[in-house]
């Protein structure tokens, strides 16, 4: 029984390896931007669209209208961002119904990339919003004796969005691996409809997060433009 996907090694040589996690990251890229591409490459203005584009459309909406309750008041600035990571996660998890496919989230090496991704996209969002000084004096908040602790902060959320995809996700997959090996004639079909849930919610809770921290990142800076305005 595996624990990671990573484990499973195709070649190596000295100390550059390919191992499952990557051939599955990979394919799962490929996958989306094909899928994008054919989805949006016929899009139409009209009443009557495709069912394909009705998707996607309600889908776009969805992760616009999380952004915006979440607290960003300009949504479409980072649909880019969150809705590739809501997707990634979510097509990774579901892919899961086709056997011998090892989702690359049950790996720690992908959740940590995607959580060094958003430690990445914090502060670039932070700085594009209100300037470099504006967010390097967030950190000063609400005097400069917390200065060592919202560092630690940063650095302490990253980590946790990164074992708490990781653990979900490979403890998903150890659980349901013993119970069909127990009673393997009723558990697989329960067991994977769990496993689909679970795995919506996961991609769900690390897209929320990761539109929290920008979020807590961009106010000040959207709070003062405001008030700004307002006075002018």
């Amino acid at each position: 029984m595996r624990i990671s996907p990573d484990e499973m090694i195709f070649w190596e040589y000295g100390f550059m390896h390919l191992n499952l996690t990557i051939v599955t990251t990979w394919a799962l890229m490929i996958l989306l931007t094909l899928g994008a591409w054919l989805i949006t490459r016929n899009l139409k203005k009209e009443i009557k669209t495709t069912r394909w584009q009705n998707v996607l459309e309600m889908l776009v909406l969805m992760i616009r209208d999380q952004i915006k309750e979440v607290g960003l008041s300009k949504p479409d600035k980072y649909m880019g961002f969150i809705g590739t990571l809501f997707l990634f996660i979510a097509v990774s998890n579901l892919l899961t119904i086709v056997p011998w496919y090892e989702a690359p989230t049950a790996s720690l090496s992908t959740t940590t990339a995607l959580a060094i991704s958003v430690f990445i996209a914090v502060p670039v969002f932070g700085i594009a919003q209100g300037g470099i000084k504006s967010y390097l004096r967030s950190y000063l908040q609400p005097n400069f004796i917390m200065l060592p602790f919202n560092i630690i902060s940063e650095i302490s959320r990253t980590l946790a969005l990164a074992v708490r995809l990781f653990g979900n996700i490979m403890s998903g997959g150890l659980i349901a691996t013993v119970l069909i090996s127990i009673v393997p004639f009723f558990f697989p079909m329960i067991m994977s409809a769990l496993g689909l849930l679970t795995g919506m919610i996961q991609a769900y809770i690390f897209a929320i997060l990761a539109t929290v921290y920008i979020a807590a990142a961009t106010q000040d800076a959207e709070r003062k433009k405001e008030v700004k305005k307002v006075k002018s």
